[in-house]
């Protein structure tokens, strides 16, 4: 059991972010940036919709698109809170028992941009309401996460607007 709950964890030296309210985080995100990992790699134009499942979960469809062999793959997932529903910290599973920390580190006011991590500093990605993102707003959060100890430097950048057939 320690062995699956470690995977929910939060990476040491970050928060959460408090004051957080799920139906204004529910919609589409596109993905601006990303750290490498498996089960992203080779995707472009990729985002993540949330919505409201009928066990009180959230419903979590992931998409992207592989530009060179030209086809789409999803993932549908499913996410709850680890403690207080006023905290950005979840757990999110795509395969079977298997859950991930979902910690969201930074998000504005207006719910248009976030910083989220997984467990570990292996993760993280940067989000937005929208296909770009302003610039300052990007670089922002990419100092954040440097100022949190992420490998930056190491952060991929997700092609997204016109190079992403519409499906």
């Amino acid at each position: 059991m320690a062995l699956l709950t470690g995977c929910t964890g939060i990476p040491d030296g970050t928060e959460p972010v408090t004051g957080f309210e799920l139906d204004r985080y529910l919609g589409k995100w596109y993905e601006i940036a990303r750290l490498d990992h498996s089960f992203e790699r080779g995707l472009d134009c990729v985002t993540a919709t949330y919505s409201l499942r009928d066990d009180d979960g959230v419903r979590v469809i992931n998409r992207g698109y592989n530009l060179e062999e030209q086809e789409w793959d999803e993932a549908e997932g499913r996410a709850y809170f680890i403690d207080d529903e006023s905290v950005g910290r979840l757990k999110v599973s795509f395969f079977g028992p298997f859950y991930g920390g979902y910690n969201i580190l930074k998000l504005d006011d207006d719910y248009q941009w976030a910083l989220v991590a997984g467990p570990n500093r292996d993760y993280l990605w940067i989000l937005s309401r929208t296909p770009e993102m302003d610039s300052t707003i990007e670089t922002r959060l990419r100092q954040r996460a440097a100022e949190l100890d992420f490998p930056t430097d190491e952060l991929i950048d997700v092609t997204q607007g016109e190079a992403c057939p519409s499906r």
